[in-house]
């Protein structure tokens, strides 16, 4: 596998944010996963109106698909995370649940867009992610 991440030095620092500038790879197999949100099983909302309570487990719903994909968080190479309703107040609490999911991984590259809504009322976050892993 080989994922290269890269941040110039010349450029801001955006591990902080939770992404890297970009992601380069060159593996046969790419794993396209559908947008998660903050439901748990039995289609309940989990997290309520807290949108890092609910970033936590579209991540954890991801790192599920990952999983039964055959990749790992460390094979992510690109992020789209959905926010209604975005503002600066949506930082913080996003990027601290985007901190926990990567642990010591290094992000991968990620667009945030601001959305009005998303596909129920109650969804306050939606991340999809591409990876790669080994053919």
């Amino acid at each position: 596998m080989s994922r290269k991440v890269i941040n110039p030095a010349a450029l801001y620092e955006s591990t902080a944010y939770g992404f890297s500038h970009a992601v380069a790879s060159n593996c046969a197999t790419l794993v396209h996963c559908s947008g998660q949100v903050a439901w748990d099983k039995d289609h309940q909302v989990v997290g309520g109106g807290d949108l890092g309570a609910q970033a936590r487990q579209a991540l954890a719903n991801l790192k599920t698909v990952l999983a039964e994909a055959g990749a790992g968080v460390e094979d992510i190479v690109r992020l789209r995370t959905y926010v209604v309703n975005h503002n600066p107040d949506c930082l913080a609490p996003v990027g601290q649940a985007l901190a926990e999911f990567y642990g010591d991984v290094m992000p991968a590259a990620n667009t945030w867009i601001g959305v009005q809504a998303l596909a129920l009322p109650d969804f306050l976050i939606e991340i999809e992610a591409t990876a790669q892993i080994d053919a």
